[in-house]
Protein backbone atom coordinates (compact mmCIF):
# COMPACT_ATOMS: atom_id res chain seq x y z
CA UNK A 1 0.00 0.00 0.00
CA UNK A 2 2.40 2.72 1.22
CA UNK A 3 6.06 2.72 1.71
CA UNK A 4 7.74 3.09 5.55
CA UNK A 5 9.49 6.14 4.28
CA UNK A 6 5.38 7.78 3.63
CA UNK A 7 4.74 6.92 7.32
CA UNK A 8 7.28 9.20 8.43
CA UNK A 9 4.45 11.96 7.67
CA UNK A 10 2.49 10.87 10.84
CA UNK A 11 5.24 11.76 13.03
CA UNK A 12 4.33 14.52 15.77
CA UNK A 13 5.35 18.21 15.59
CA UNK A 14 5.10 21.00 17.89
CA UNK A 15 1.96 21.92 16.13
CA UNK A 16 0.01 18.56 16.44
CA UNK A 17 -0.93 16.03 18.70
CA UNK A 18 -1.44 12.66 18.17
CA UNK A 19 -4.75 11.90 19.52
CA UNK A 20 -5.98 14.98 16.88
CA UNK A 21 -5.03 12.65 14.24
CA UNK A 22 -5.89 9.48 15.43
CA UNK A 23 -9.34 10.27 16.45
CA UNK A 24 -10.09 10.99 12.54
CA UNK A 25 -11.57 7.36 12.04
CA UNK A 26 -14.60 6.09 10.15
CA UNK A 27 -17.35 4.60 12.13
CA UNK A 28 -17.10 1.48 9.57
CA UNK A 29 -16.21 0.43 6.81
CA UNK A 30 -17.60 1.52 3.01
CA UNK A 31 -18.64 -0.89 0.78
CA UNK A 32 -19.42 0.72 -2.12
CA UNK A 33 -17.34 3.38 -4.69
CA UNK A 34 -20.02 5.70 -5.07
CA UNK A 35 -20.75 6.19 -1.05
CA UNK A 36 -16.63 6.91 -1.00
CA UNK A 37 -17.12 9.26 -3.62
CA UNK A 38 -19.72 10.73 -1.36
CA UNK A 39 -18.12 10.87 2.12
CA UNK A 40 -14.81 12.42 -0.27
CA UNK A 41 -16.82 15.17 -1.79
CA UNK A 42 -18.54 15.84 1.80
CA UNK A 43 -15.12 16.53 3.57
CA UNK A 44 -13.78 18.17 0.59
CA UNK A 45 -17.10 20.92 0.64
CA UNK A 46 -16.77 21.04 4.29
CA UNK A 47 -12.87 22.20 4.06
CA UNK A 48 -13.75 24.71 1.56
CA UNK A 49 -16.86 26.11 3.66
CA UNK A 50 -14.21 26.54 6.45
CA UNK A 51 -11.75 27.86 5.28
CA UNK A 52 -13.91 29.90 2.90
CA UNK A 53 -15.20 31.96 6.02
CA UNK A 54 -11.52 33.04 7.33
CA UNK A 55 -11.05 34.25 3.40
CA UNK A 56 -13.81 36.58 3.38
CA UNK A 57 -12.98 38.18 6.50
CA UNK A 58 -11.78 41.64 5.40
CA UNK A 59 -10.24 43.59 8.32
CA UNK A 60 -7.07 45.04 7.07
CA UNK A 61 -5.17 43.26 10.55
CA UNK A 62 -5.87 40.07 9.35
CA UNK A 63 -4.80 40.48 5.69
CA UNK A 64 -1.64 38.43 5.98
CA UNK A 65 -3.35 35.58 7.36
CA UNK A 66 -6.64 35.92 5.02
CA UNK A 67 -4.13 35.36 2.15
CA UNK A 68 -3.19 31.91 3.11
CA UNK A 69 -6.93 31.25 3.69
CA UNK A 70 -7.90 32.23 -0.19
CA UNK A 71 -4.97 29.95 -1.44
CA UNK A 72 -6.63 27.01 0.69
CA UNK A 73 -10.08 27.69 -0.14
CA UNK A 74 -8.74 27.62 -3.62
CA UNK A 75 -7.76 24.18 -3.68
CA UNK A 76 -10.49 23.00 -2.08
CA UNK A 77 -12.79 24.43 -4.57
CA UNK A 78 -10.82 22.76 -7.14
CA UNK A 79 -10.99 19.40 -5.50
CA UNK A 80 -14.61 19.85 -5.16
CA UNK A 81 -14.98 20.28 -8.77
CA UNK A 82 -12.80 17.08 -9.38
CA UNK A 83 -14.17 15.10 -7.04
CA UNK A 84 -17.64 15.83 -8.65
CA UNK A 85 -16.12 15.29 -12.71
CA UNK A 86 -15.04 11.71 -11.94
CA UNK A 87 -17.45 10.82 -9.75
CA UNK A 88 -19.88 11.48 -12.67
CA UNK A 89 -17.80 9.99 -14.86
CA UNK A 90 -17.24 6.76 -13.07
CA UNK A 91 -20.63 6.47 -11.13
CA UNK A 92 -22.92 8.54 -13.70
CA UNK A 93 -24.33 11.07 -11.18
CA UNK A 94 -22.93 13.26 -8.48
CA UNK A 95 -23.97 12.05 -5.03
CA UNK A 96 -25.89 13.45 -2.95
CA UNK A 97 -26.01 13.82 1.55
CA UNK A 98 -28.05 11.02 1.93
CA UNK A 99 -25.83 9.08 -0.37
CA UNK A 100 -23.19 9.27 2.97
CA UNK A 101 -23.07 5.87 4.43
CA UNK A 102 -22.56 7.89 7.42
CA UNK A 103 -21.14 11.50 8.45
CA UNK A 104 -17.37 11.72 8.58
CA UNK A 105 -15.06 12.59 11.43
CA UNK A 106 -14.27 16.85 10.24
CA UNK A 107 -11.17 17.06 8.84
CA UNK A 108 -11.12 20.95 9.15
CA UNK A 109 -12.54 21.11 12.82
CA UNK A 110 -14.34 24.62 12.75
CA UNK A 111 -13.35 25.00 16.27
CA UNK A 112 -9.40 24.69 15.40
CA UNK A 113 -9.80 27.64 12.67
CA UNK A 114 -11.92 29.98 15.13
CA UNK A 115 -8.40 29.92 16.93
CA UNK A 116 -6.99 31.03 14.33
CA UNK A 117 -9.37 33.71 13.63
CA UNK A 118 -9.78 35.02 17.12
CA UNK A 119 -6.49 35.35 18.16
CA UNK A 120 -4.23 38.38 17.56
CA UNK A 121 -1.40 36.74 17.55
CA UNK A 122 -2.24 34.07 14.02
CA UNK A 123 0.32 34.19 11.36
CA UNK A 124 0.60 33.44 7.57
CA UNK A 125 2.89 30.66 9.96
CA UNK A 126 0.42 29.35 12.33
CA UNK A 127 -2.28 29.22 9.25
CA UNK A 128 -0.13 27.01 7.19
CA UNK A 129 0.62 24.98 10.14
CA UNK A 130 -3.07 24.43 10.58
CA UNK A 131 -3.45 23.34 7.37
CA UNK A 132 -0.90 21.16 7.34
CA UNK A 133 -2.33 19.49 10.13
CA UNK A 134 -4.89 19.16 8.37
CA UNK A 135 -3.61 16.88 5.31
CA UNK A 136 -2.03 15.01 7.54
CA UNK A 137 -5.34 13.81 9.37
CA UNK A 138 -7.09 13.62 5.57
CA UNK A 139 -4.09 10.87 5.07
CA UNK A 140 -4.84 8.87 8.42
CA UNK A 141 -8.97 9.13 7.82
CA UNK A 142 -8.14 7.64 4.17
CA UNK A 143 -5.07 4.87 5.83
CA UNK A 144 -8.09 3.66 7.76
CA UNK A 145 -10.80 3.41 5.08
CA UNK A 146 -8.26 1.57 3.21
CA UNK A 147 -7.66 -0.84 5.96
CA UNK A 148 -11.18 -1.36 6.69
CA UNK A 149 -12.17 -1.91 3.31
CA UNK A 150 -13.24 -5.22 1.18
CA UNK A 151 -13.79 -4.15 -1.79
CA UNK A 152 -11.29 -3.74 -4.49
CA UNK A 153 -12.44 -0.59 -6.23
CA UNK A 154 -12.93 1.27 -2.80
CA UNK A 155 -9.27 0.68 -1.90
CA UNK A 156 -7.76 1.66 -4.86
CA UNK A 157 -9.60 5.03 -4.79
CA UNK A 158 -8.55 5.24 -1.11
CA UNK A 159 -5.16 4.64 -1.59
CA UNK A 160 -5.56 7.43 -4.19
CA UNK A 161 -7.31 10.04 -1.94
CA UNK A 162 -4.54 9.35 0.68
CA UNK A 163 -1.43 9.63 -2.05
CA UNK A 164 -3.22 13.13 -2.45
CA UNK A 165 -3.17 14.07 0.77
CA UNK A 166 0.32 12.83 1.54
CA UNK A 167 1.40 14.88 -1.47
CA UNK A 168 -0.82 17.60 -0.40
CA UNK A 169 1.24 17.97 3.57
CA UNK A 170 4.58 17.97 1.75
CA UNK A 171 3.53 21.32 -0.28
CA UNK A 172 1.97 22.59 2.69
CA UNK A 173 4.83 22.01 4.73
CA UNK A 174 7.09 23.77 2.36
CA UNK A 175 4.47 27.24 2.58
CA UNK A 176 4.92 26.66 6.27
CA UNK A 177 9.01 26.71 5.97
CA UNK A 178 9.08 29.81 4.37
CA UNK A 179 6.39 31.66 6.50
CA UNK A 180 8.33 30.56 9.98
CA UNK A 181 11.67 32.03 7.37
CA UNK A 182 10.06 35.26 6.71
CA UNK A 183 8.75 35.84 10.01
CA UNK A 184 12.31 35.04 11.32
CA UNK A 185 13.95 37.34 9.21
CA UNK A 186 11.97 39.83 10.49
CA UNK A 187 10.40 41.26 7.26
CA UNK A 188 6.90 40.87 5.97
CA UNK A 189 6.50 39.21 2.16
CA UNK A 190 6.31 42.28 0.47
CA UNK A 191 8.89 44.49 2.22
CA UNK A 192 11.24 44.17 -0.63
CA UNK A 193 11.17 44.20 -4.36
CA UNK A 194 11.88 41.09 -5.50
CA UNK A 195 9.76 39.48 -2.09
CA UNK A 196 8.58 35.22 -1.90
CA UNK A 197 5.26 34.84 -2.12
CA UNK A 198 3.44 32.68 -0.33
CA UNK A 199 3.65 29.84 -2.53
CA UNK A 200 5.43 28.18 -5.38
CA UNK A 201 2.35 28.06 -6.87
CA UNK A 202 1.98 31.91 -6.96
CA UNK A 203 5.76 32.11 -7.53
CA UNK A 204 5.01 30.08 -10.92
CA UNK A 205 2.22 31.72 -12.03
CA UNK A 206 4.17 35.46 -11.34
CA UNK A 207 7.15 34.32 -13.18
CA UNK A 208 4.79 33.55 -16.70
CA UNK A 209 3.37 36.71 -16.21
CA UNK A 210 7.05 38.52 -16.48
CA UNK A 211 7.70 35.92 -19.52
CA UNK A 212 5.17 36.80 -21.09
CA UNK A 213 5.75 40.47 -20.75
CA UNK A 214 9.52 39.94 -21.82
CA UNK A 215 8.55 38.20 -24.65
CA UNK A 216 7.01 41.26 -26.26
CA UNK A 217 10.39 42.47 -26.67
CA UNK A 218 12.27 39.50 -28.35
CA UNK A 219 12.41 38.17 -31.89
CA UNK A 220 9.96 35.47 -33.27
CA UNK A 221 12.92 33.16 -32.65
CA UNK A 222 13.24 33.53 -29.09
CA UNK A 223 9.40 33.50 -28.11
CA UNK A 224 9.27 30.18 -29.62
CA UNK A 225 12.38 28.60 -27.35
CA UNK A 226 10.39 30.34 -24.10
CA UNK A 227 7.57 28.49 -25.52
CA UNK A 228 9.68 25.20 -25.09
CA UNK A 229 10.74 25.71 -21.32
CA UNK A 230 8.86 24.12 -18.43
CA UNK A 231 7.05 23.79 -15.93
CA UNK A 232 6.04 26.96 -17.27
CA UNK A 233 6.59 27.62 -21.10
CA UNK A 234 5.31 30.53 -22.75
CA UNK A 235 2.09 30.39 -24.33
CA UNK A 236 2.25 29.24 -28.18
CA UNK A 237 1.59 32.18 -30.47
CA UNK A 238 -2.18 33.05 -30.42
CA UNK A 239 -3.07 31.09 -27.54
CA UNK A 240 -5.41 33.19 -25.10
CA UNK A 241 -3.46 34.69 -22.20
CA UNK A 242 -4.33 37.38 -19.58
CA UNK A 243 -3.54 40.78 -20.46
CA UNK A 244 0.32 41.36 -19.57
CA UNK A 245 0.74 44.68 -17.51
CA UNK A 246 4.37 45.61 -17.63
CA UNK A 247 5.95 46.25 -14.44
CA UNK A 248 8.58 48.88 -15.65
CA UNK A 249 11.05 48.87 -18.59
CA UNK A 250 12.25 45.90 -19.85
CA UNK A 251 15.67 45.21 -17.78
CA UNK A 252 13.59 45.34 -14.84
CA UNK A 253 11.06 42.78 -16.43
CA UNK A 254 14.07 40.21 -17.34
CA UNK A 255 15.70 41.10 -14.61
CA UNK A 256 12.27 40.33 -12.10
CA UNK A 257 11.80 37.01 -14.47
CA UNK A 258 15.20 35.69 -13.52
CA UNK A 259 15.22 36.56 -9.90
CA UNK A 260 11.84 34.26 -9.70
CA UNK A 261 13.21 31.74 -11.77
CA UNK A 262 16.31 31.26 -9.20
CA UNK A 263 13.85 31.51 -6.47
CA UNK A 264 11.75 28.51 -7.93
CA UNK A 265 15.24 26.21 -8.63
CA UNK A 266 16.16 26.70 -4.99
CA UNK A 267 12.48 25.49 -4.02
CA UNK A 268 12.36 22.75 -5.99
CA UNK A 269 16.00 21.40 -5.08
CA UNK A 270 15.20 22.18 -1.28
CA UNK A 271 12.34 19.88 -1.72
CA UNK A 272 14.27 17.44 -3.08
CA UNK A 273 16.49 17.38 -0.43
CA UNK A 274 14.38 17.27 2.45
CA UNK A 275 11.64 14.78 0.41
CA UNK A 276 10.68 11.82 2.91
CA UNK A 277 9.37 9.28 0.08
CA UNK A 278 10.28 8.41 -2.86
CA UNK A 279 7.06 9.78 -4.71
CA UNK A 280 7.53 13.47 -3.22
CA UNK A 281 11.65 12.83 -4.01
CA UNK A 282 10.59 11.86 -7.96
CA UNK A 283 8.76 15.17 -8.41
CA UNK A 284 10.97 17.33 -6.56
CA UNK A 285 13.80 16.29 -8.69
CA UNK A 286 11.54 16.60 -12.07
CA UNK A 287 10.39 20.17 -11.26
CA UNK A 288 13.69 21.26 -10.00
CA UNK A 289 15.19 19.76 -12.83
CA UNK A 290 12.91 21.71 -15.51
CA UNK A 291 13.25 24.76 -13.22
CA UNK A 292 17.16 24.90 -13.54
CA UNK A 293 16.96 24.50 -17.64
CA UNK A 294 14.26 26.93 -17.63
CA UNK A 295 16.38 29.34 -15.42
CA UNK A 296 19.43 28.66 -17.80
CA UNK A 297 17.51 29.17 -21.08
CA UNK A 298 16.50 32.70 -19.80
CA UNK A 299 19.59 33.62 -18.57
CA UNK A 300 20.86 33.09 -22.33
CA UNK A 301 18.13 34.58 -23.78
CA UNK A 302 18.89 37.78 -21.35
CA UNK A 303 22.45 37.69 -22.41
CA UNK A 304 21.25 37.51 -26.26
CA UNK A 305 19.19 40.21 -25.70
CA UNK A 306 22.05 42.57 -23.88
CA UNK A 307 24.23 42.11 -26.56
CA UNK A 308 21.93 43.02 -29.08
CA UNK A 309 21.53 46.34 -26.69
CA UNK A 310 25.18 46.95 -26.96
CA UNK A 311 25.50 46.88 -30.47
Amino acid sequence: MFSAAAQVNLRRSPHMARASLLTAVPPAAITELFALYAVALDLAQRAHRHYGALAARVDENFRPVRCVFEVLTARERERVRSLTAVCEQTCDRVPSPRDRPWVAPDLVPEYELSDIEQSSLSTPYTAWAIAVQHRQRAFVFWTYVIALATDGEVRSAAEGFAREALADGNLLRRERRLAWRAARDGRAPDSESFSEPASAALLESLLLKDIVAWAQHLTDREREFLATLAPSPLPPSGEPHEAVVEAGPVDQISSRALHRAEQLSDLYLEDADRAVDQASLELAQKLAAQSIVRLAGLRRVAAASAAVDRR
